[in-house]
């Protein structure tokens, strides 16, 4: 078998590591982890904040992911964690903050709203989310089918959200119980193995061993989701392989 190539879509859990962002091409990166035991690359497409939404976004229209779709041998869906965070302001007012001027109101404006954002969480008891589960599954669900319309034999995976102690959100995550449910059912249905990131990590980041934001993770959780995404992945590579597999 070749060396594999690894399409993922994620947030900024694929590159965020324990004292702040990181290149793409960080070797200790999950995502660059399980490519290294497969023998492979990862072509990651992630920003912060990447909902489902954004990752079906960014298959329409990155000319990057057009070209690296014909050399793709699994599809990996890491998206659906930030999903599930509470935004008490709507997602595009949220994200208007930064196109505000002058540079001293933009500042001023989410200087304000950070502060609230933790009261605001628990006030609305984490409603509502930055996404809601039906549209996560609905928006993974489109990612999926557009990309099987042109790779009906690519095999892909997906995630379940993990959790997080983030202050910043008031330590609320109900938004979680909802996008379990829907992403499990989804994943069922469309033949989509799931890796569950808080059984995973949970106990890494509910201890306070990952990042001190209380979302992201330390590099002990990044060498445990990226062998825990390889297992998952080589057999299906090696099945996808095997000339004489049917169906």
């Amino acid at each position: 078998m070749h060396n594999p190539t690894l399409l993922m879509f994620g947030d900024s859990l694929s590159f965020h590591g324990p004292d702040g962002p990181h290149p793409a091409d960080d070797v200790r990166l999950w995502p660059n982890l399980a490519a290294a035991a497969l023998g492979g690359r990862t072509e990651l497409f992630a920003g912060f904040g990447w909902t489902a939404r954004d990752a079906f976004w960014a298959l329409a229209g990155d000319p990057r992911v057009w070209s690296l779709l014909p050399k793709a041998d699994v599809l990996v869906l890491a998206v659906g964690s930030m999903d599930t965070l509470p935004s008490p302001l709507p997602t595009y007012l949220r994200e208007g903050l930064r196109y505000l001027r002058p540079d001293a109101l933009r500042r001023f404006v989410r200087a304000r709203y950070l502060a609230a954002q933790p009261w605001l969480a628990k006030a609305t008891r984490g409603r509502p989310v930055a996404l809601p589960a039906a549209l996560t599954v609905r928006y993974l669900d489109r990612t999926l089918g557009s990309i099987r319309a042109l790779r009906p034999d690519l095999p892909a995976v997906g995630i379940l959200p993990p959790v997080h102690r983030a202050a910043s959100y008031g330590l609320v995550h109900t938004g979680r119980t909802d996008a379990m449910r829907e992403i499990r059912a989804w994943g069922a249905h469309a033949g989509v193995p799931l890796l569950d990131l808080a059984d995973l990590v949970g106990e890494h980041v509910l201890s306070g061993r990952g990042n001190p934001d209380g979302i992201h993770w330390g590099w002990e959780a990044h060498e445990r989701v990226g062998k825990a995404l390889a297992d998952m992945v080589g057999p299906l590579l090696a099945r996808n392989a095997d000339p004489y597999h049917v169906g």
